[in-house]
């Protein structure tokens, strides 16, 4: 049973943390419909954390590399054929801005309020259900070079939203990166590159609460099953998305997340 725990963590970590439905939302669902504390193990949400994070790491290794390079051959040479690569980096810090801030000031608000119930998170799935279908007929035709630093900004406080649970952080970035008029594939690419710093981040502030039974081996094997889970379910879930988006259908998704929306407020009423 207690390895099940994990692994039901796990799967729910994998599948929700790419798709446009909240992933600490769920979380926080699954922890009110079977009243226990398992799942406030920190620690455990650090570990999937980082496992969906090697996944997408994984997925865009290229595009990293190929960012990282340009960003210091740009910087020690000024050479053109990188100018590119150095400013999507600083776009990517730009639209990391706004949710560094916000969660730096609200972060112990939101813990103290949703510790108290969960129908914050009901609305932020209702939220994250509006959003979709607001972006439903975009048809952008911008490319990674059209990014402006305004559209960047503007995305970063679509991102900022997502730290309310319930509000999804991949769906408030592709919402964001289609109303700025992005094509699908440029907004599916800075959608998730705005993730990694993000996550990086939340796992650092995370630290400072760690802690692991490093001398259970049980706990280990536990953990380890519950992160090769998210590891492997985030990286299909996040092919599954892509041809969604692709198909231009991402408002589909807006059925679910009003129906979860329903669900979360009755289980608060």
């Amino acid at each position: 049973m207690e390895l099940l725990k994990y692994i039901i963590l796990g799967i729910l970590q994998g599948v929700t943390e790419p798709l446009p439905i909240s992933s600490s939302g769920h979380i926080y669902v699954l922890k009110a419909v079977l009243n226990t504390r398992f799942f406030s193990d920190l620690s455990l949400e650090i570990f999937l954390n980082f496992a969906s994070f090697i996944a997408i790491l994984i997925i865009f290794r290229k595009d990293v590399l190929r960012l990282i390079k340009g960003f210091f051959h740009f910087i020690a040479t000024k050479g053109k054929e990188s100018k590119e690569e150095f400013k999507y980096c600083w776009l990517i810090v730009i639209g990391t801005i706004p949710v560094g801030i916000l969660g730096f000031f609200t972060k112990d608000l939101l813990e103290d309020l949703l510790s108290k119930n969960i129908f914050l998170v009901g609305i932020g799935f209702f939220i994250t259900g509006l959003a979709l279908l607001l972006a439903m007929d975009s048809n952008g035709t911008k490319t990674d070079k059209d990014i402006t630093m305004k559209d960047a900004l503007l995305i970063g406080f679509f991102q900022a939203v997502s730290i309310i649970p319930g509000i999804s952080r991949s769906g408030m970035t592709l919402v964001g990166c289609l109303l700025n008029g992005l094509d699908n594939k440029s907004a599916l690419k800075y959608s998730f590159m705005l993730y990694l710093p993000v996550s990086v981040a939340t796992m650092i502030t995370g630290m400072s609460e760690f802690s692991i039974q490093a001398t259970d081996i049980n706990v280990i094997l536990y953990y380890l099953v519950g992160m090769i889970g998210a590891g492997l379910l985030t990286y299909i879930s996040y092919n599954w998305l892509t041809k969604i988006v692709e198909k231009g259908v991402l408002w589909k998704f807006s059925i679910y997340l009003f129906a979860v929306a329903l669900f979360t407020v009755m289980l608060f009423i």
